[in-house]
């Protein structure tokens, strides 16, 4: 597997100029789980919307004019070229902002930026999804990507863990999920009167899963101590660490290296990230709050 493989052609060149912005439309609003919304925005520009293209694990950078700015991942399907979705919690002054929007209103949108998911280089292998929270809305576009490409790997987990029953995102979506194959588990924290699903953390949905580990990759995301616990757990279980990737979460302003405030150690997360390949970071993610 390819540690951290440079953008596709059209991202390296979108990269060139990253001040380079696109006025949208919000088309669609759906309200996913308490205070998270789906947020589909479409290009008022009809030449950039049929050139618009990104990869599973990468964002946006949306700007509300008089507000601010904020990097977002993109959860949406990438093969839909005729709008691009983002996963949003309300948590801040542009997020909070963006939630009182409706259909029609514009947001300024820059990017598409950062490093994929390597799921080319996942293709013939075992592939587990592990993640936490919010954290979903970072994968679900790879989740979509590879049921559209089902037959090209082999057995595929998504192991998700909320809070609570209420905090589940895209519960709607899992059947649709297990349809194409795709094993989904899911586990909350905290169980209310109805659920009848398993309760604990997310790593204890690795005991019975028999990973082979010379052909799994791992993808994680999530707050970081449940991302190094399913490390751990799956390093436990054989994995090497060049088979693991980790989406990272900065507070990344610029998207262009510039302003230095998602600094990772020697790492940029805005453009060397947010996926990264565990090996790289491993020394990082051991000093607290850095």
């Amino acid at each position: 597997m390819t540690a951290n493989p440079p953008p596709p052609t059209d991202q390296r060149d979108a990269q060139r100029d990253a001040w380079q912005h696109q006025a949208t439309r919000i088309a669609a609003i759906r309200a996913e789980v308490t205070g998270v919304r789906t947020y589909d925005l479409v290009f008022r520009d009809a030449a950039v919307a049929a050139n618009y293209r990104f990869a599973p694990g990468q964002f946006n950078m949306l700007y509300l004019p008089g507000i601010g700015e904020a990097a977002m991942s993109i959860s949406s399907d990438p093969r839909a070229h005729d709008c691009v979705g983002h996963t949003v919690r309300a948590v801040g002054n542009v997020t909070e902002a963006l939630a009182r929007l409706g259909v029609g209103d514009e947001v300024i949108l820059r990017g598409p930026f950062g490093t994929p998911w390597p799921l080319a280089d996942l293709r013939g292998h075992d592939v587990v999804i592990a993640v936490g929270g919010v954290g979903l809305a970072s994968v679900r576009a790879a989740i979509l990507a590879i049921a559209n490409d089902r037959e090209s790997y082999g057995r595929v987990a998504v192991l998700f863990g909320a809070k609570t029953p209420a905090a589940l995102l895209y519960d709607r979506e899992y059947d649709a999920w297990r349809g194409r194959g795709i094993d989904v588990r899911v586990i909350v924290d905290q169980a209310n009167s109805g659920w009848r699903g398993p309760t604990g953390l997310v790593t204890s949905l690795f005991d019975d899963l028999a990973l082979d580990p010379a052909r799994t990759g791992l993808l994680a995301c999530g707050p970081e101590p449940m991302m190094l616990a399913v490390v751990r757990r799956a390093e436990a279980a054989g994995l090497s660490p060049a088979r693991i990737f980790l989406s990272m979460e900065r507070n990344m302003i610029c998207a262009a290296r510039l302003c230095g405030l998602c600094q990772f150690g020697p790492e940029f997360v805005c453009r060397d990230g947010p996926v990264f390949l565990y090996d790289r970071i491993a020394k990082f993610l051991a000093i607290p709050h850095l």
